[in-house]
């Protein structure tokens, strides 16, 4: 490559940018893939011409992208720019001198990004609170209400790879932005890009939480627990490399139960995530740590935070052999949980979660809800009282924290298994009584990770163009919920319905996935013979998964 192949456009954009930039590591790398690209390194000219094409788009998710120099990655001038936008959006909805709190993880440059939004936000009048520590977001996301605020943000990446950080940003309803805020506040984003960001005024005025936040969300959390619950429980807790375990060690102080055998090597936050390959404990392989470890001290189950402690994943010995529970088993044995404990409300799960919990609240007398993915949707469900996703998310105390909370789920679960336990039964025992009262409701994944985020669009359009007519010899009803679907907002997905199944079929929010969620059901007539018809619901699924990849033609060096 010469230097013609750098446009004098993207020059005077690499240029502009760099002046603007208060940060020296992003200064240097662009100063340096610029030298590269010059002397003809391709890879460099690549990655400086996408970070510099179109800017990291702010949805319902926020931010998220790959740390780096440029407009369409992770850095202080977007993070600023974020900032200044969001404090406009406010002070422009008469929220002039409010709340807000603002907390971080333990990615690299979390804790510079979150002391930057203080600034931005205390320069703009705003009585800004920053977590004195790495904390999880649903402690902050807790912190919202608590502290009456008017707004709150965690710069965290979740469950993403190491190489990407976010900016989630909730209004004081304690839930993430949905439409029209979030298109609102991103064109505030844009006016402020429009400008220096030196002229953006910043304070050092803002106030510094810890130990009050966190004093008051765990005992918030230990209240869930009776005083004369059964405690006598054997876990293996890890909580992958992320904030969790320091917080989860004192909620389970204080709420009565025997310490975790923590995983040494998962125990600390590192924004590496040296032994894994994804910090998802949806991936296979995240949690074989755990796993061994429980197998060695015969645990009676496993309990995994995601890093930032929003999810919360279980494991438990069935036949044998240690089997992870999908995100949908963990919403049943909750849900099951509050409904026999009597607990009277709304129960609400995403389209793409099984409809047992449909099924399980009518058995109840309950209203059930069924709401868009994530739970910016979920928690704005009219007197919720439980609701999750299935990947697993789950809001146990929506009163408290209205968003997924990976440690007050797992007080719950842990709750609900020493209770099992002390009547001789166990977490997979429930889920078979589950099964023969309501029927077999198996559910599974495809996720297909793509490095080219053109494969996912290109897979979506081919199957609007030509949906199946069968799947697994059954004849099927499409709905590209593009056009709606159920009085629910326009989203993009496809959903087929066939007698014994559905497949719901979405690009994900927050990574570059494609994914199609499956779910197999057999009635309650045939599930007493549970082995059976278990086997033969996932060979159902098993079936589905091989026809959808061809239906999307994708193979399979993409799943």
């Amino acid at each position: 490559m010469t230097t013609t192949a750098l446009s004098d456009t993207l020059l005077q954009e690499v240029a502009a940018w760099t002046a603007e930039d208060p940060d020296p590591a992003t200064r240097q790398r662009v100063d340096a893939l610029v030298s590269a690209a010059i002397t003809g390194d391709s890879t460099a000219a690549a990655e400086l011409t996408d970070a510099f094409s179109g800017r990291l788009p702010l949805s319902t998710a926020g931010l998220r992208g790959a740390l780096g120099p440029g407009p369409n990655r992770m850095n202080r001038v977007i993070v600023g720019q974020a900032a200044a936008g969001l404090a406009r959006y406010l002070l422009d909805h008469g929220l002039a001198g409010g709340t807000v709190i603002i907390g971080y993880d333990a990615r690299h440059n979390s804790d510079v990004f979150a002391s930057d939004t203080a600034e931005i936000m205390a320069g703009a009048g705003f009585r800004a609170m920053l977590t004195d520590r790495p904390m999880p977001t649903p402690v902050v996301a807790f912190g919202i209400g608590h502290f009456s605020c008017v707004a709150g943000v965690v710069v965290t990446a979740s469950h993403n790879p190491a190489q990407d950080n976010g900016y989630k940003i909730y209004l004081g309803d304690g839930l993430q932005i949905v439409p029209p805020a979030d298109a609102e506040i991103a064109a505030r984003i844009s006016t402020m890009a429009e400008h220096s960001l030196s002229d953006v005024p910043r304070a050092q005025s803002y106030v510094s939480i810890g130990d009050e936040l966190q004093a008051a969300y765990l005992a918030r959390v230990a209240s869930l627990v009776p005083a004369d619950a059964p405690r006598d429980l054997s876990w293996v807790y890890t909580p992958l490399h992320g904030v969790g375990g320091s917080l989860v060690s004192q909620a389970i102080a204080s709420t009565g139960f025997d310490a975790a055998s923590v995983v040494t090597e998962q125990a600390e936050p590192d924004p590496e995530f040296p032994t894994v390959r994804f910090p998802n404990p949806e991936e296979p392989g995240t949690i074989d740590l755990a796993l061994a470890q429980a197998a060695r001290i015969g645990a009676d189950l496993v309990i995994a935070n995601d890093p930032d402690a929003d999810r919360c994943a279980v494991a438990v010995p069935v036949g044998g052999r240690w089997r992870m529970l999908h995100g949908d088993e963990l919403g049943a044995l909750l849900a099951d949980d509050a409904l026999q404990r009597g607990v009277q409300g709304t129960f609400a799960c995403s389209i793409v979660s099984s409809s047992l919990l449909s099924e399980m609240a009518a058995a109840y007398g309950q209203p059930f809800v069924s709401t868009l993915t994530g739970f910016k949707w979920i928690g704005r469900v009219p007197g919720l009282v439980f609701g999750y996703e299935e990947a697993l998310g789950y809001s146990v105390d929506p009163a408290a924290v209205p968003d997924k909370d990976g440690i007050s789920a797992l007080v719950r679960v842990l709750t609900l298994a020493a209770r099992l336990r002390s009547h001789g039964s166990t977490l997979a025992d429930r889920l078979d009584e589950i099964a023969r009262r309501y029927g077999v409701h198996e559910t599974d994944q495809l996720a297909i990770r793509v490095n080219d985020i053109a494969v996912i669009r290109d897979a979506m359009t081919r199957l609007r163009a030509k949906p199946p007519q069968k799947l697994i010899g059954d004849p099927v009803n499409v709905t590209d919920m593009l056009k709606g679907f159920e009085q629910l907002p326009p989203t993009d997905g496809v959903r087929i319905v066939g007698g014994a199944f559905t497949v719901t079929i979405r690009p994900s929010g927050t990574e570059p996935k494609l994914k199609c969620y499956l779910e197999a059901r057999l009635p309650r007539d045939i599930s007493a013979e549970l082995p059976a018809a278990r086997a033969k619901a996932h060979q159902m699924l098993h079936n589905l998964r091989s026809e959808i990849t061809t239906e999307l033609g994708l193979s399979s060096s993409y799943a």
